[in-house]
């Protein structure tokens, strides 16, 4: 009995416990959830905008007039242009009358009479041309002059849309994300600023008489309809347009609801608003406690300044309407996160352009005025709504972090040209004399970051981990201004305190709210609840926790179980592999009318699979040095017994397809292609008097004008050779003087020429006589302008695009330095670095595979997959294709493309052979032998050339090949 009672007592321990956790985590209702502005606007303290800021610009003309007119310029009837492909076109899309169409490169300019000078706002009607997905850039200039820094990147969006009307299941029942295609249309749009710092439209200053407008082409085309030089304004507050209601008669409508689907969203701004998919609720609009349901749009694709979502419904009955939005605002804790909203085009009163949504955990029904909900007049038929990322009350702020980030690095340059990156700690010095305003410029900094973290404490009512990164600064400037002869010993603590202060600046631009759904109701109506019971979180825990075990979530989109079916393996993420399924289902399977069956697999798996005979046919997404040693082992199909291998590979360069030649056959084609470019900061080499090296001789000259600032030149350098790849400043200046990794048919290793150990000595020169650094974390280095130049991966482009928005425009990147032959020409090769895909020896549908490689290494194939990659997850995401009209067609502003393309011309890639696996591993031995051992560079790298030749003698041997022997090369049945 006693044992009956305690089971039965463990029974209701384990539900009790259960509950309890349930409860525990279960989320409370947010007690800070109003659209109410809880304090004044923050005044934004901006000191290193310069003479050509905007803030500036209003200054110098504060008391000019705003003549409440509108100048129309239409847009064929411009002046001249700069460079070919400007047409006019007549009715174009639908416009009436003409319009002139604008390349994406030269200029267009129009003159316009102005007869009243002053401030005016300045609109464009125009209709984004077919391109590259990106959106438009334009620079700005009156009378040949950018008036101020923001007028010289202007942003056109263009507009997209899902591109069925319902969504897709595959067919084991899970929603596919809708692809997004482009809906261009005409816009109408102001010149505005594009980080969203400013509400209002930029403000620009006309004299009298005869203007100069000119539009420069930075990147995609547009065609222009007109012009206008307007007013913008000022709105009516909701009080104002309440009384208007009032007088007007207009009553509250009665029994109406219209709920809108937030997924089902009409235009967008960009192709990563995609709709959705969550499961943190079992009250999300639609719901499977098991299966994949498209039910929201935004979250964390939908954060960045000017992003906008549209959606449009039918109005049965005329009268006044309140809006409620069911959201989730779960990013953001010690920080709101605001939009605008607009109807049928325009702000419906003041309150509307910026409506705050306050952290909490849960989903969350809002109606628009909380307390006292807000009434919108929609007559009957159809009206469109528009909710846009406005930075709204954080934009000052922004500012004024940004500006400090600037002052405080710009202060730590000047520390580092006295103290170097590796002050003496038993040193002092001086730098309260050395540096007269440093004390008062860390004063004044710490006192304006304060006022920041106070204004966001007391607008949040919370002290969170948003505001600790300020308070820290605010600490450490103090204490360096009451201690300043610690300066030099903490300097590395104040240089991470700095950056803290650029990620925060990152995260708080970044605004990201999901919506579930919207609904356009009558007042009297009831709103459904936004957060689930306690029992329905009970349910879909449970229901969730036994879908896990009968759920398969390895397999993308449709199983493809047919027999015919191609298997192919990849091995990156979860995004690329849905994104890869969508083109797959959308072209490959229907134009080829062969099934694929696509499974997303961990990176070591394809080895241990393919010797158990159960591998795919395809492998996609590998490293450059596996297809050569599944070759040598009989895994690799050779690709050149196909009839039509030599067509395909002409949509390569000769350096892509290098690491894949083996013993006469080719067994991959390459998918991704980089190689390394030169980076430098444009502002701080113009501070120095510096230009960008064109050889590596300019490099030297160089060196001792950076060092003599306790600056640097940044050479790339792995901290651990894991990849067993070659160095790329070594096989640089390897390749430019002639050199090559390997000879006598790929049997040893060409490191033993002279060439080779010049440029042996000469790379680890760098390290040892010039002293350059082992580590160096250099995208954040070249931010904050410790290196202000150096060499690094194209791709890092991607990464200071999207992580370093205070030094946009400030940077640049070209062709790396080179070396000069003796016939003054210059050398400029580089080697590259690729992924492949592969076909397997052991698949039974050899000839539906190579289809599939066919397709997927095709142009159109890998601009879609490009574009919708970069889409998804940002400019961070564009593709590295090794397919050449596959890039120029990817969106690169048309400058920078140039560049790419100039250095590819220059690049070659490194051969794979058997144990060639050792050459960069022992490379990187050797230069560790000489920078930390300080041994001769010649000895080091022929000790080490010993091992090369070594490994690759055994391993040739193993599979059977000819391998060299003492002066001449053996047969690989003499091994025997």
């Amino acid at each position: 009995m006693n044992t009956r009672n305690k089971r039965f007592g463990s029974a209701i321990l384990v539900i009790v416990l259960f509950f309890l956790s349930l409860w525990a985590f279960y989320p409370s209702k947010s007690t800070n959830q109003g659209f109410v502005q809880a304090t004044s606007d923050f005044e934004a303290v901006i000191k290193t905008e310069g003479q050509d800021g905007y803030s500036q610009y209003l200054e110098a003309h504060v008391s000019a007039s705003r003549p409440d007119r509108i100048v129309r310029i239409e847009g064929e009837s411009f002046a001249s242009t700069s460079g070919e492909g400007f047409e006019i076109a007549e009715k174009l899309h639908g416009s009436e009358g003409k319009s002139v169409i604008t390349p994406e490169v030269g200029s267009i300019s129009w003159d316009v009479n102005v007869e009243e000078p002053g401030l005016y706002h300045v609109r464009i009607r125009f209709y984004p041309i077919e391109g590259k997905s990106s959106a438009i850039e334009r620079q700005f200039s009156i009378n040949d002059e950018v008036p101020f820094k923001g007028a010289d990147i202007l942003l056109f969006d263009r507009v997209w849309g899902n591109r069925d009307e319902e969504i897709r299941q595959d067919n084991r029942g899970n929603d596919l994300r809708p692809r997004q295609i482009e809906q261009p249309s005409w816009q109408l749009a102001p010149i505005s600023d594009r980080y969203g710092y400013y509400d209002e439209p930029y403000s620009f200053y006309f004299d009298k008489g005869k203007q100069k407008l000119t539009l420069t082409s930075l990147r995609e085309p547009m065609a222009i309809d007109y012009i206008e030089l307007y007013q913008e304004h000022a709105l009516k507050t909701y009080e104002e347009l309440a009384n208007e209601y009032e007088s007007e008669g207009l009553e509250p409508t009665r029994g109406q609801y219209i709920l809108i689907q937030a997924e089902d969203a009409k235009r967008k701004s960009s192709p990563t608003l995609y709709p959705t998919s969550d499961r943190s609720s079992p009250t999300v609009v639609p719901y499977d406690v098991s299966k994949i349901r498209i039910n929201t749009i935004g979250g964390v694709n939908w954060k960045l300044p000017g992003q906008w979502i549209e959606w449009e419904f039918e109005v049965k009955e005329d009268g006044l309407y309140q809006i409620a939005l069911k959201q989730k605002q779960d990013q953001l804790r010690g920080v709101f996160a605001t939009r605008s909203l607009m109807i049928n085009g325009e702000f419906p009163f003041e309150e509307m352009k910026r409506i705050r949504f306050h952290y909490d955990r849960d989903w969350q029904m809002n109606v628009l005025g909380e307390e006292e909900p807000y009434l919108f007049h929609f007559t009957k038929g159809t009206h469109q709504i528009r909710m846009m990322v406005s930075l709204g009350e954080i934009a000052p702020l922004l500012q004024t972090i940004e500006s400090s980030v600037l002052e405080l690095n710009e202060m730590y340059r000047k520390i580092l040209m006295i103290t170097s990156n590796t002050p003496d700690p038993f040193r002092d010095y001086q730098l309260e004399k050395r540096i007269p305003d440093m004390v008062e410029v860390f004063t004044e900094q710490a006192e304006i970051i304060q006022s920041v973290a106070d204004y966001l404490e007391e607008a949040t009512g919370e002290r969170s981990d948003k505001v600790a990164v300020l308070h820290s600064m605010v600490h450490q400037l103090n204490e360096l201004a009451e201690n300043p002869e610690t300066v030099a010993k903490r300097l590395d603590t104040y240089k991470v305190n700095v950056g803290g202060l650029g990620t925060w600046m990152l995260q708080i631009k970044e605004q990201p709210i999901s919506l579930d759904y919207l609904i356009i109701h009558s007042p009297d109506r009831n709103l459904p609840k936004a957060d689930a019971s306690l029992l329905e979180v009970a349910g879909h825990e449970l229901g969730a926790y036994v879908a896990s075990y009968t759920e398969d979530y390895d397999t993308i989109g449709n199983a493809g179980d047919e027999e015919e079916a191609i298997t192919v393996w990849v091995t990156t993420g979860r995004d690329q592999a849905q994104v890869l399924k969508a083109l797959i289902d959308d072209t490959f399977t229907p134009e080829s009318d062969i099934p694929v069956h696509l499974r997303l697999v961990p990176g070591n798996i394809l080895l241990p699979a393919t010797l158990a005979g159960e591998g795919p046919d395809v492998a996609m997404q590998i490293g450059e040095d596996v297809p050569v040693n599944y070759a040598m082992r009989g895994a690799a199909a050779d690709l050149t017994k196909f009839d039509d291998f030599e067509e395909v590979v002409t949509r390569f360069r000769d350096s892509g397809l290098e690491p894949y030649r083996y013993n006469g056959g080719v067994y991959a084609l390459p998918e991704q292609q980089t190689f390394p470019m030169l980076f430098y900061r444009k502002d701080i080499l113009e501070e120095l008097g510096l230009k960008p090296p064109a050889t590596w001789q300019e490099i030297y000259d160089m060196i001792s004008v950076l060092q003599k600032h306790n600056m640097e030149f940044y050479l790339p350098l792995e901290a651990a050779n894991a990849s067993l790849v070659p160095n790329a400043t070594f096989a640089m200046l390897l390749y430019q003087n002639g050199g090559q990794f390997y000879r006598d048919n790929d049997t040893r290793s060409a490191l033993d020429s002279d060439i080779s150990m010049e440029a042996f000595k000469k790379w680890t020169q760098f390290y040892t006589s010039y002293k350059f650094p082992l580590q160096a974390d250099f995208p954040n280095r070249f931010r904050t302008g410790e290196m202000p130049i150096g060499i690094a991966d194209y791709t890092t482009y991607n990464m200071l695009t999207v992580m370093a928005p205070e030094i946009k425009g400030l940077w640049d990147f070209t062709i790396v330095p080179g070396t000069e032959r003796e016939d003054g020409t210059v050398n400029h090769e580089v080697a590259s670095h690729t992924t492949a895909v592969m076909l397997l020896q052991n698949s039974k549908s050899k000839e539906a595979s190579w289809q599939f490689l066919k397709w997927w290494t095709d142009k159109e194939t890998q601009i879609a997959y490009g574009r919708e990659m970069e889409g998804l997850m940002g400019e961070a995401a564009r593709y590295p294709t090794a397919n050449i009209e596959a890039l120029e067609e990817l969106p690169w502003p048309v400058k920078d493309y140039r560049n790419l393309d100039n250095q590819w011309r220059w690049v070659r890639g490194i051969p794979q052979v058997p144990g060639g696996y050792f050459t960069g591993r022992h490379l990187d031995n050797a230069f560790r032998k000489v920078v930390n051992a300080s041994e001769n560079p010649r000895e080091a790298l022929s000790d080490y050339i010993l091992y090369i030749n070594d490994e690759i003698e055994i391993k040739r041997k193993e599979f059977n090949l000819p391998y060299y022997r003492g002066s001449e090369i053996s047969t690989g049945s003499e091994s025997k």
